[in-house]
């Protein structure tokens, strides 16, 4: 028995498996030639981050575009000090949500569905040491007793540094070099060890590594003895992910592009252990514009939008969230959508080799605009039920968090949603009708991008627009004068119906507009405005007003029609207590 098989047993005394044991456990899956097999592996510490949601879209998207692909859901749960109980149940509620469903992995009620598991990497102690031990056997790796040094953020920062500056880190650990005496004294001592790759990596070496959408590239090739165990037993993500992935039999691997300055570090722990490289994709960062006008990348702690519960909780509809994403994964689904308005959103081509490379402005408000166009479409009675799952579902732990940590910038909803549950609940026809409104025409209204706003929207159907001055209607009163309103809207409260069909209600308007000074000719208006207190549609705009306190709403006649006799009559007496 030689030094190296000594020392592997000395360290790992009660791992008595093989990496053969493991890879007769995990055999390659039988399936089809070309089939993807991606994975998404969050860490639960903290919320879903719009970046790491992006990722986990792209693992599905890729796995789907293949004969039975298989995209499975792993914990790398392997920081225990950054872990925050429930994350990980977060994570997986939130793709659930937006219809990512994994074929395989760590389960919602923490459990394994699957023959490749267990899928949280606490649990897969065993193994990583099993390959660890096979790698010390083999003079390939060390046990490094070094005490952690007292100025290691200093390292950390010169070590960022450098890489940042495209150069070769190149640190060789004194551990490489001791004996199996020295190591068992240390091990007498009860001196805590970590395991170090040996890299055999040398300053100005280069590796050729191969990116599915950047293409081959030349890097520096490793120089730094990694860690592969730490001195707790367990993997950092660069031994972790070789090893589960190699296991686990994933083609595909999607991550951020901050993952390329350690690259050659995976190339060679894969080249140690014997296996076979992955298929990578590096995924540019999300950003968007900060106050200076510059390019930002979107943050934790300034931007709400980087929290996926901030979607959830606004309402926007899960489809706009998927639509969106998919418009930055592939240049070309905008051009798709726009060919094939009505197919449902899985029958687009996609091709991991269109995603982009530069990093992607992540702008709201392109997302509600197709928030708002997907809303369009739906009937009145899924506006209802959507609308209503969201108010009873409303996060308001979410809120309270959004308070503390986004402070000013978090905006409360400015209707209760309990409480409009219980007024969409007791009043559903009402509610049914009203988003009936404008709604299966030709060109319907895209006034609503998310589910929150409907309260607001429609605060004049349902009870939240209490008038008490003209402040509060969205007017001007200078072309038309408080007092020339009132006369007008008393006069027409007088012969407004809801049995009147809408020529009949619009022919009323024009008379009572004729006799209060109004042109009801709209050419001899623009000959002569100075001859009228206004046209037709001024004295309709007053009706608006009165009716929902806006010159911009739906259809008004629609909107009477829904109200009825006695809710018209009673805002234009609030209308007109407030004119007067």
């Amino acid at each position: 028995m030689n030094d190296y098989k000594k020392i592997a047993d000395l360290l790992y005394p009660n791992i008595t498996k093989t990496p053969e044991d493991w890879e007769k456990q995990y055999p390659a899956r039988n399936l089809p030639e070309g089939t993807e097999i991606t994975r998404f592996a969050p860490s639960p510490t903290g919320y879903m981050h719009i970046g790491h949601f992006f990722g986990a879209n792209l693992d599905y998207r890729i796995a789907k575009s293949t004969p039975n692909g298989q995209f499975l859901f792993r914990l790398e749960d392997t920081d225990k000090k950054r872990e925050i109980v429930g994350s990980d149940i977060v994570a997986l509620k939130t793709l659930a949500y937006y219809g990512i469903v994994p074929d395989e992995g760590f389960t919602i009620d923490r459990t394994n569905n699957g023959k490749y598991g267990p899928y949280r990497q606490s649990d897969r102690t065993e193994i990583y040491q099993t390959y660890a031990k096979k790698l010390v056997a083999e003079g390939k790796a060390f046990p490094c007793f070094c005490e952690k040094p007292e100025g290691k953020q200093e390292v950390l920062e010169n070590r960022e540094q450098q890489l940042t500056e495209g150069k070769q880190v190149v640190e060789k650990d004194p551990c490489r070099k001791l004996t199996l005496s020295e190591i068992e004294a240390n091990l007498k001592a009860g001196k805590k060890f970590c395991i170090r790759l040996k890299s055999n990596g040398k300053e100005g070496d280069k590796v050729k590594v191969n990116d599915v959408v950047r293409g081959v590239r030349e890097v520096g090739a490793n120089c730094k003895d990694v860690v592969l165990i730490k001195d707790n037993g367990i993997p950092p993500y660069a031994f972790a992910h070789a090893v589960d992935d190699h296991l686990m039999r994933t083609t595909t691997v999607v991550r951020g592009e901050e993952w390329i300055s350690t690259w050659p570090q995976h190339v060679e722990i894969f080249e140690a252990l014997g296996f076979t490289p992955l298929k990578y994709i590096h995924t540019p960062v999300l950003c968007k514009i900060g106050e200076n006008g510059n390019k930002r990348k979107i943050s934790k702690s300034k931007d709400p939008e980087a929290d996926m519960r901030f979607y959830i909780q606004a309402g926007l509809p899960q489809e706009a969230v998927t639509e969106y994403l998919l418009n930055i994964m592939n240049s070309n689904f905008e051009d798709w959508r726009a060919k094939n308005p009505d197919a449902n959103v899985n029958d687009f081509p996609f091709s991991a080799k269109k995603i982009g490379t530069s990093s992607p402005f992540f702008d709201i408000v392109k997302l509600e605009d197709v928030s708002k166009n997907i809303i369009s479409k739906m009937t009145a009675e899924e506006v209802y039920s959507r609308t209503l799952d969201w108010a009873e579902e409303f996060n308001y732990d979410f809120e309270e968090e959004s308070k503390v940590r986004l402070g000013a910038d978090y905006k409360a909803p400015s209707v209760n949603p309990a409480e409009f549950a219980m007024v969409l609940k007791t009043n559903k026809e009402f509610a049914i009708k009203t988003f009936s409104i404008d709604r299966g025409t030709a060109k319907p209204r895209k006034d609503i991008a998310k589910w929150s706003e409907v309260p607001t929207y429609f605060n004049y159907m349902f009870g939240y627009f209490n008038p008490t001055s003209l402040s509060d209607y969205d007017y001007d009163f200078t072309k038309i004068t408080p007092e020339v309103a009132n006369e007008f809207i008393f006069d027409y409260s007088k012969v407004y119906s809801s049995a009147d069909e809408k020529d009949v209600w619009f022919n009323k308007i024009k008379e009572v507009a004729e006799r209060h000074g109004f042109a009801t000719d709209n050419k001899l208006y623009k000959a002569n405005p100075e001859n009228y207190v206004g046209n037709t549609a001024d004295a309709c705009t007053l009706i608006r007003l009165a009716i929902t306190g806006r010159t911009n709403s739906p259809d008004l006649f629609s909107i009477c029609a829904v109200l009825g006799d006695n809710l018209v009559q009673q805002k234009i007496q609030k209308f007109i207590d407030v004119l007067i």
